[in-house]
């Protein structure tokens, strides 16, 4: 979690992703696991177990996938300002930007405590529009995203 106040905004911060391996780590972590897998599948087949070498292959390709979908997510980020009567909220979900304003004396903060995954959610709500914000924030953090918005938001 990242606070980032501009000169015109009273409150901005920045969620994003905890990105552990940047893109280059992931391909050698990625082409590490390819050359070691086949070479302990290509160990089994010399010794007549050829069939390892299909699941190896399959095993490799769902690794493929399932990195594919981390750097999809990577750049993902909310961006929550308040500046004067509005409160915007930008996020970035896949490659894809949204922006929603709400106007600043309406907005509600709302804590939906234990989702079926146990934890809790945090949304922006005002005539009928609501916003999840604080997805890439631990549980702890996210509850105090909502406390830090509804003092700001009392504050009007």
């Amino acid at each position: 979690m990242a606070l980032a106040l501009s000169d015109e905004a009273e409150f901005s911060i920045v969620c994003k992703r905890n990105a552990s391996l940047t893109p280059a780590e992931r391909r050698w972590v990625f082409r590490s696991i390819v050359a070691l897998s086949l070479g302990i599948a290509s160990g089994f087949a010399a010794v007549g177990a050829w069939p390892v070498v299909p699941f190896a292959g399959l095993e490799l390709a769902a690794l493929f996938f399932a990195f594919r979908e981390i750097a999809r997510h990577e750049q993902d980020s909310e961006t929550i300002v308040i500046a004067g009567d509005t409160v915007s909220v930008e996020t970035v979900h896949a490659g894809e930007h949204r922006r929603v304003e709400f106007n600043r004396y309406w907005v509600q903060v709302v804590v939906e405590e234990g989702s079926s995954l146990g934890a809790a959610r945090v949304w922006l709500r005002s005539h009928g529009r609501l916003v999840q914000v604080g997805r890439h924030l631990p549980q702890e953090q996210r509850l105090s995203l909502a406390r830090e918005l509804k003092l700001r938001l009392a504050k009007r």
